[in-house]
């Protein structure tokens, strides 16, 4: 079994009421939701206003597979939930960052860079699957029509990607990287960019499949205890 947490800031669910139309369980729910129909995956969902931020180190040292989303709030997060966290992925927990997360410090910790992108509200996308043998990308086709989505344009200040799994082209001219691996440590780590909360790309049935089959493959094959707190990364 895969155990899986779901992390997510809570925010534009419970004080924008559009979004709120879009996603009412909020978009931890609506992830969740994308997995239950898979028996080899255990699904528990964290959201920031919890104690210790929904992630004390008993929830990660109980989780195979972190996803990660998060956009109003990214500086809310403590410098020791990031900690916690990194710790855990650096000994093999998995990490995938969903759209916004891509600013997350969390992310941006990983990645030893800015983070930084073009963007602009309401556009459509087409990801386009851009290396159809890697494990995320397996029963995919190789192009999905995203109809709603916030363009996310090149340049993107990340270092070069292990892999890169998808490409987005975006009507309004950008293109983007729009899912990529990474490793660090012993965890792996996929970015993917789909998922504007105006829009319900969660809901989508090849969105929901990419991401059960991110999180497979993003499942640690070697998880090492987590050192202490204590200990400088």
């Amino acid at each position: 079994m895969i155990k899986v947490t779901i992390w997510n800031e809570y925010e534009h669910e419970r004080k924008i009421p559009a979004i709120y139309e879009v996603y009412p369980e909020g978009i931890h729910g609506a992830l969740k939701n994308g997995f239950k129909t898979e028996s080899d995956l255990i699904v528990r969902c964290a959201t920031l206003d919890e104690p210790e931020q929904g992630l004390p180190e008993e929830i990660l040292a109980d989780t195979d597979v972190l996803i990660w989303w998060s956009h109003a709030r990214q500086e809310d997060v403590t410098d020791e939930t990031v900690e916690r966290v990194i710790r855990h992925i650096h000994s093999g927990m998995g990490f995938i960052a969903l759209h916004s997360a891509h600013y997350s410090k969390i992310f941006r910790r990983l990645m030893g860079t800015p983070c930084t992108l073009s963007w602009r509200h309401g556009d459509s996308e087409k990801l386009f699957c851009a290396n159809p043998a890697h494990p995320i990308a397996q029963g995919v086709p190789a192009c999905i029509d995203i109809p709603e989505e916030e363009l996310y344009g090149e340049p993107f200040s990340i270092p070069n990607p292990d892999d890169v799994v998808f490409l987005g082209w975006f009507a309004g001219g950008a293109v983007f990287r729009s899912g990529c691996t990474f490793t660090r440590g012993y965890g792996k780590i996929f970015y993917f960019q789909p998922g504007h909360e105006e829009a319900p790309v969660y809901e989508h049935p090849d969105i929901r499949r990419i991401l059960i089959n991110a999180v497979r493959w993003a499942a640690p094959t070697t998880r090492l205890p987590a050192p202490p707190d204590n200990v400088a990364l």
